[in-house]
């Protein structure tokens, strides 16, 4: 009963983060109107959630290790509503304390990512069985609710200040409540020795080889996404000539494909195992990625984005998966990996832009396959550590 409260629990933390943050960026527009912004001052504006991530990000593994999991996704959660609210009240007064709230939201959102995904790693363990690519597809679906809800309060003339304030009113009371229902991070009572108890902190993660490769594993396939995110639809329409609609539809079924792979993801993965199922997807990924950018019609393109989207679907996932092997260290080596792949989204835009402007937006996609490629070499990193064999009582007696 504790394990299926505390997976309901995991799943609302993963809806609330997206819901949160779609429904802010739902309103961006209007943000951006009130305060008479061009598009270089509002991109300076919007790095002040990516400034408050990164450094979250490092800080996240101590904080998770020293108060767990729960208690980081409540007073996260909190954390997050204050900045929504600030920045949503800001919009009526100045940049300043917009600003102010972005980074609060960046922040927060930063270590409740850590902190709901080293909770999912636990609720895996408990279930012994696959299911963190389904938390990573409830966040998809918290984000599909955001923009829709979004749409409707632009719709019904809603002000900005009152739709945030209210989705933050939200998120905090149903987050909070759920997360109290969160399994301990690992059990303190358990058999443990207190000679195989870490004798490092949580930044030790930073030094351990496997660590680093997971994470740059993850920044691959974080690299897919991120860039999927942010270009399919303009390069649809500025490479294959589609209309704005068509670009729309062209990232919309991205969208679909990364989110279906996710929810199906967990019986591949308990069936043949991570790595194998990863290298195959990152396959799927590279073809996907050939197919639009290289497809002579806006029908392989759209094609392409199906590809695309299921092979980039379990990468992420899979990562924090493999962060979590040790539950004694999950904390640490999760926040590292979630660090090194969340680089991705930040150096994704512009590495495309500046590769955009001297090849177009369309071929400069072809980078997302190279990455893809690198994340299959080195897929081995994610595999499950092998057990360490019981020492049998005999031989311990032969010992002494």
């Amino acid at each position: 009963m504790h394990v299926k409260a505390a997976t309901t629990a995991t799943y609302a933390a993963f809806i609330g983060s997206g819901f949160a943050f779609a429904s802010w960026a739902s309103r961006i527009p209007q943000v951006r109107d009130s305060l008479g912004l061009d598009a270089g001052a509002l991109g300076l504006v919007l790095l002040a959630i990516a400034a408050g991530s990164l450094l979250a990000l490092p800080l996240s593994g101590p904080v998770v290790t020293r108060i767990g999991s729960s208690r980081t996704v409540i007073s996260m959660a909190v954390l997050l509503g204050v900045g929504l609210t600030v920045a949503a009240l800001g919009s009526l007064a100045g940049v300043v304390p917009v600003v102010i709230g972005l980074f609060l939201l960046g922040f927060a959102n930063g270590a409740w990512d850590v902190a709901m995904n080293v909770q999912g790693t636990v609720v895996e363990r408990h279930l012994g069985r696959s299911i963190m690519s389904r938390f990573h597809a409830g966040f998809s679906l918290g984000t599909v609710a955001g923009a829709l809800a979004g749409a409707a309060m632009v719709a019904l003339h809603v002000p900005v200040a009152a739709h945030l304030t209210g989705v933050a009113i939200v998120v905090v009371l149903g987050v909070a409540w759920h997360a109290r229902r969160f399994i301990p991070d690992h059990d303190e009572s358990g058999p443990l020795a207190d000679d195989d108890a870490p004798k490092t902190g949580a930044l030790a993660a930073w030094r351990e080889p496997r660590t680093l490769l997971v994470g740059v594993f993850v920044l691959a396939f974080a690299f897919a996404e991120g860039v999927g995110n942010d270009w399919i639809s303009v390069a649809a329409i500025d490479g294959h000539h589609v209309s704005a609609a068509y670009g729309t539809l062209a990232f919309a079924a991205f969208l679909t494909a990364m989110t279906a792979g996710r929810w199906f993801g967990p019986g591949l993965l308990d069936r043949y195992g991570r790595t194998p199922v990863v290298r195959v997807l990152a396959l799927i990924g590279i073809a996907g990625v050939a197919l639009f950018v290289f497809g002579p019609s806006p029908a392989y393109a759209y094609a392409g984005t199906l590809l695309w989207g299921l092979g980039a679907s379990l990468g992420f996932p899979v990562g924090m998966s493999a962060g979590g092997d040790d539950p004694r260290k999950a904390a640490g080596r999760v926040s590292v990996i979630a660090s090194i792949g969340y680089c991705a989204f930040l150096a994704g835009p512009p590495t495309i832009g500046f590769l955009g402007d001297h090849l177009t937006v369309l071929r400069a996609l072809i980078v997302v396959a190279a990455l893809l490629t690198m994340a299959m070499l080195i897929a081995g990193a994610v595999r499950p550590p092998a057990p360490r064999p019981a020492v049998r009582e005999a031989d311990a007696l032969e010992v002494v």
